[in-house]
């Protein structure tokens, strides 16, 4: 029952981190909620304004029968369901599937029919035609051609997968190729649900979608320490509160408080505090604060990145400006050493100007080498 109720609980999430889930952050939300009950015995008890309070944070208020919200993607997860199994689950070994008229999800073991073994039949010797010797070298020509075929495609992949950036926009290339190369996944990770790590993991999304195979997206609080020791980490938000976020070493001269960043060794010509100043009734404008911190994973094994902000505008600022070429060439003129080197790991801290919550103007304020963990 437990290896049972483990192979379901694995099939979740394999359907959750597939690419037809990728983008739908409340389609997966639902389906993690709905499975959960299912697995513990009562989603059958299960009532349409239940799960508009649980899934979709609606009001004590919310009355189901003036508001379509559950019902319309309910029925849009069983769409993305048979999508799913129609394309990359064909061959999972367990069928999850939401039927209608409730809220119970179904785990159904599929069922593998090995080929019947079909003797074949009795001929009658017949004669080994005489191959010419034309025949033997147009086979050979064909087989030259297609190895010559395969080999070119080989090339091409091989070429493409190590300059995967168009021409100029070698800028991001050097910010990103870190994060990028190698095996190791990419994990990016929201601090929470709200607009502004959306739209930045949108945006990330966009930018990474032919750069990067192995991409998984999860929220901080989904986050456990071994994906920590075995991927690359795209932090998305404020990490303040998050548990697992906390836990890993800290160093940085540059935090992020909740009114902007504190500078704990303040060099020459840098503030020790840098606050944010939100919109007044005399502007419409406000000027907030982003901080891009690229440091070494647990045991200084893959890199971590943070985004951070305390507005939906810095926090997408910062996204922006590792995505955009032309931000991405300012930032790597500030980040280079005379002699021409970036450093691995570095702060920055970035000024933006926004409006309705959308940056209008992202500009360079101060920057920080960093040294690797134990050096």
């Amino acid at each position: 029952m437990v290896v049972e109720l483990e192979l379901n609980q694995t099939q979740v999430q394999r359907i959750i981190q597939s690419k037809a889930f990728r983008t739908s952050e409340v389609h997966r939300n639902l389906l993690h909620y709905l499975a959960e009950k299912s697995l513990s015995g009562t989603a059958d008890s299960l009532k349409e304004y239940t799960v508009g309070l649980d899934v979709f944070a609606k009001p004590a208020s919310y009355d189901p029968r003036q508001e379509s919200v559950v019902r319309m993607h309910v029925a849009r997860l069983r769409q993305k369901l048979a999508e799913y199994y129609r394309t990359e689950g064909v061959n999972d070994p367990v069928i999850v599937d939401l039927p209608k008229g409730g809220f119970r999800v179904t785990f159904e073991l599929r069922e593998i029919v090995p080929d019947p073994v079909v003797p074949p039949p009795e001929e009658a010797p017949v004669p080994r035609p005489r191959i010419s010797r034309e025949t033997i070298l147009g086979a050979l020509l064909v087989v030259a051609v297609a190895c010559a075929l395969w080999f070119g495609i080989s090339l091409w992949r091989t070429e493409n997968a190590r300059v995967d950036l168009p021409a100029g926009m070698s800028e991001l290339q050097q910010l990103w190729g870190p994060i990028l190369n190698g095996n190791r996944p990419l994990m990016i990770c929201l601090a929470s649900s709200n607009d502004g790590t959306a739209s930045g993991a949108f945006l990330l999304g966009q930018f990474l979608a032919h750069r990067k195979d192995n991409v998984l997206l999860t929220r901080g609080d989904q986050l456990a320490l071994p994906e920590v020791l075995m991927d690359n980490v795209v932090f998305l938000g404020p990490v303040s509160g998050n548990r697992q976020i906390e836990a890993l070493p800290k160093g940085q001269p540059w935090v992020l408080e909740a009114n902007g960043i504190r500078n704990l060794s303040p060099g020459p010509g840098e503030p020790a505090f840098i606050p944010d100043q939100p919109a007044g009734s005399k502007q419409d404008t406000e000027e907030t604060h982003a901080l891009i911190t690229h440091v070494p994973g647990l045991y200084g094994n893959g890199d971590i990145l943070y985004l951070s902000g305390n507005q939906i505008s810095s926090t997408l600022a910062a996204v922006r400006a590792l995505t955009d070429p032309t931000l991405a060439r300012e930032l790597v003129s500030k980040l280079r050493s005379p002699d021409g080197s970036l450093p691995r790991f570095y702060q920055m801290v970035l000024r933006v100007q926004s409006m309705d919550s959308m940056p209008i103007e992202i500009s360079y304020m101060f920057r920080r080498d960093l040294s690797p963990r134990g050096k």
